[in-house]
């Protein structure tokens, strides 16, 4: 196959086994017993027995642990074990690609210095021992948390860990979580690395192999935890948000809300294997990169422009004073035909895309309104907003709602000009919010996508309107 023809080739993804669906017994909301915790004043809080399941997520550490540390080249460019897909005749997508180079964790597991191991508390000796060195961690790692408590939580049968393990039994980084299977869901409640071995990428490691874990052998779909002021960073670097998704009636009642945390959700997909996904991206850049070179030039480097440092040569060895030649300067420039140069005319640009360029933008102002209302549009919270209501559906709703609005009519007010100002654009958007939520009670759908949709609204008009000075 030639080279063309594979980079043609799609690069199938690999789907995950379903799993049957299972009842867990394990699977009932407990009792909610708030005054049993207090948040500490460095955002760690110290909790409640087993009975209450709230989360004590952390990152273990105030230190990064995916900032990169040197390592030899020859370490760094280890093939990937696991080959990229190949094409409908067999031809490895791979072949011809450049090393791939991997972090610190990715090379000791290719090593066999690390692996990562699932254990629950089955009265095994090795279980025993590799929760043992989890709570250690756990109790190091969060000084703040009572040590009772942990220990509570990580022998208890009703959750699970994943633990980084050197050798046979050197625990050097978990995650302890509880599963609720049918519910779709797990609660990440500790997730602590060993202070002597940060910085090493294990942390990332250890949840995308927590999330392959999840989408093979489980049903859950969704992490939600409580992440401390120290761990938010390294969750969204993880893929979790403060924006939650899912419905409260899923998980309100199983995971234990609490003062002085931040609940954050990380949402998987079947599609992606998050171990392999730093190879799978390079992959696919190295193919755009390909392909990109087929269709332009905009990767060959032509060597510089050689008149413009004649003259300037030319003019240094000239008699005359500074000050004579800055003077006359303009009349011995240099001037050439920009599209003589080399790669200039190859690259498909005309004189008219210059002009076209060049023009001055009419309105910013509503440049920056199409792109709030586009943004909203394609909000995942704005189906209900898409289009005024239909009052044959709802007859009242007219005799309730006296100034109604909605996504397109604002559209179409915008291309009409009708803001002069942003102020008045965001009380039109704002009628959108406050409408749905004067009309619809608070427990409905529809008030809680008003309220996330208005949310996204505040944060992208402070984002595009920061550069305007008349607002």
């Amino acid at each position: 196959m030639s080279a063309q023809s594979v980079l043609d080739s799609p690069v199938p993804l690999r789907k995950r086994p379903r799993i049957k669906n299972e009842d867990e017994s394990d699977d009932q909301p407990h009792s909610l017993r708030f005054s049993e915790v207090r948040p500490d004043t460095d955002g760690r809080t110290a909790g409640p027995s087993c009975g209450s399941q709230d989360s004590r997520a952390a990152n273990g550490s105030r230190n990064d642990d995916d900032l990169p540390i040197k390592q030899e080249p020859t370490d760094q460019e280890l093939p990937p074990t696991t080959p990229f897909p190949a094409t409908a005749n067999g031809t490895d997508l791979e072949a011809g690609m450049p090393p791939i180079k991997f972090k610190p964790a990715e090379i000791e597991e290719r090593k066999g210095i690390i692996r990562t191991q699932v254990v629950e508390n089955d009265n095994s000796r090795d279980s025993n021992i590799l929760l043992t060195g989890l709570k250690n961690i756990f109790q190091k790692q969060l000084p703040k948390m009572p040590k009772e408590y942990i220990a509570r939580l990580v022998y208890d049968k009703c959750h699970g860990s994943m633990a980084i393990v050197k050798g046979d039994y050197n625990v050097v980084g978990g995650i302890t979580y509880r599963l609720f299977n049918s519910r779709g869901f797990a609660e990440i409640v500790f997730c602590a690395i060993s202070s002597s071995e940060q910085v090493q990428g294990y942390g990332s490691f250890l949840m995308s192999s927590l999330k392959d874990y999840m989408l093979e052998h489980t049903q859950v779909r969704h992490f939600l935890t409580y992440a401390d002021n120290y761990a938010i960073g390294y969750f969204k670097k993880q893929g979790f948000k403060k924006e939650i998704s899912l419905d409260k009636p899923i998980w309100m009642g199983y995971i234990k809300d609490y003062e002085g945390g931040t609940l954050m959700q990380c949402s998987m997909y079947e599609e992606v294997r998050y171990r392999a996904l730093s190879r799978d991206l390079a992959l696919q850049k190295w193919i755009a990169q390909q392909k990109t070179a087929r269709m332009s030039r905009s990767h060959v480097v032509y060597p510089g422009l050689e008149c413009f440092r004649a003259a300037a040569a030319a003019d240094q060895g000239s008699d005359q004073s500074p000050s004579t030649r800055q003077r006359s300067a303009g009349a011995g420039a240099v001037v050439i035909d920009p599209y003589s140069i080399r790669g200039v005319k190859e690259s498909g640009w005309t004189q008219e895309m210059d002009l076209q360029v060049k023009k001055p933008v009419a309105n910013n102002r509503m440049a920056i309104q199409r792109r709030i209302v586009s943004d909203l549009q394609n909000h995942n919270q704005a189906w209900s907003f898409m289009n005024p209501v239909n009052s044959d559906e709802v007859p009242d709703y007219y005799s309730v709602i006296k100034e109604p609005m909605d996504l397109s009519t604002l559209e179409a007010n915008v291309e009409s000009e009708m803001y002069p100002t942003m102020r008045e654009f965001a009380k039109d958007v704002q009628k959108i919010f406050d409408n749905c939520r004067r009309y619809n009670a608070e427990n409905t759908i529809y008030y809680k996508c008003a309220t996330k949709l208005e949310k996204y609204f505040k944060e992208k008009l402070k984002e595009y309107s920061a550069t305007l000075k008349d607002k």
